[in-house]
């Protein structure tokens, strides 16, 4: 089974592309960042800011897919600046407490010039 995840309570997609796949019993969520769901506005704030949005726009697509936290299995981060290391860690570790494999690089320049920017991968 694979099925489209789509979501009004996460932004829609800026570009050709699905929030979420669902493919049997994973779950691929494409990156996100610091985007409203309501407005599509761009939230340009503090790292910490922008990844609390950003981890709440992932939230809702583990909802719209029947998923939590604790079923993500690997995150890839980027970071526009890692000198946010550390900052970044603090709010990631809030939610993905059941600690996933996880990537996180430097990225030279993200959508919207954001400062975070995450996609997961998630398994029942």
């Amino acid at each position: 089974m694979k099925k489209i995840i789509l979501t009004q309570n996460a932004p829609a997609p800026i570009g050709p592309y699905s929030q979420a796949y669902l493919c049997e019993n994973t779950l691929y969520c494409s990156g996100q960042i610091a985007l409203d769901a309501k407005t599509g506005e761009f939230l340009n704030g503090t790292i910490e800011e922008q990844t609390e949005k950003v981890i709440s726009n992932i939230s809702e697509l583990l909802k719209a897919a029947g998923f939590g936290f604790e079923d993500v299995v690997k995150t890839t981060c980027f970071l526009a600046n890692m000198s946010d290391f550390s900052k970044f860690n603090d709010v990631y570790a809030k939610y993905f407490t059941s600690k996933p494999a996880r990537s996180c690089v430097a990225a030279k320049e993200l959508p919207k010039n954001a400062l975070v920017e995450i996609e997961i991968i998630a398994a029942k």
